[in-house]
């Protein structure tokens, strides 16, 4: 007899706490997260990446990345793991993410994530940068690199620059 009233005042109070109390303050509203690209939508990102990351093959892109989702978060706003997350790497700082604790060698790098930057360190991140933490041996093969820095820019927020804001 006191199962059901002990758990309609656990239901009421976990409501209370989420704002559904009844109460005339409205809740914050939160930021919905981005949907994610349709597979139409992926293709057109991918045709406009320059070349050769327009020719790329996401699908490969994804499996040769699936090495780095022990460490690696992509998705807006996710968590920071044994790495950084990379939810708008391109064109961020080398050590620069919030949150995350860099090496000295990282902090102190001095240039901004591009596709070649990308893909040296993909190649051997402990040669392109010594004193970093990454434990990655690397991607020898160049067209893995080329198919997970074009999956990276179309997972990740990248918004390739119009030939518009380009021209002189």
């Amino acid at each position: 007899m006191f199962r059901p009233l002990i758990l309609l005042s656990a239901l009421g109070l976990g409501l209370a706490g989420c704002g559904q109390s009844g109460s005339s303050e409205a809740a914050p509203a939160a930021t919905p997260p981005r949907p994610e690209p349709t597979p139409a939508e992926k293709a057109i990102l991918l045709a406009a990446l320059p070349a050769p990351f327009n020719t790329a093959d996401l699908d490969n892109g994804r499996r040769a990345f699936a090495r780095c989702r022990s460490c690696h978060t992509i998705t807006e706003g996710g968590p920071n793991m044994t790495g950084p997350n990379l939810w708008g790497i391109f064109g961020r700082t080398a050590g620069s993410h919030a949150g995350y604790n860099y090496t000295p060698a990282l902090k102190s790098a001095g240039f901004d994530w591009d596709a070649d930057h990308l893909d040296h360190w993909l190649q051997n991140p402990r040669s392109f940068l010594p004193g970093n933490k990454m434990t990655f041996p690397g991607l020898e093969d160049a067209t893995d690199r080329r198919d997970v820095i074009a999956f990276l820019k179309v997972e990740t927020g990248y918004v390739p620059a119009s030939p518009a804001m380009t021209a002189p």
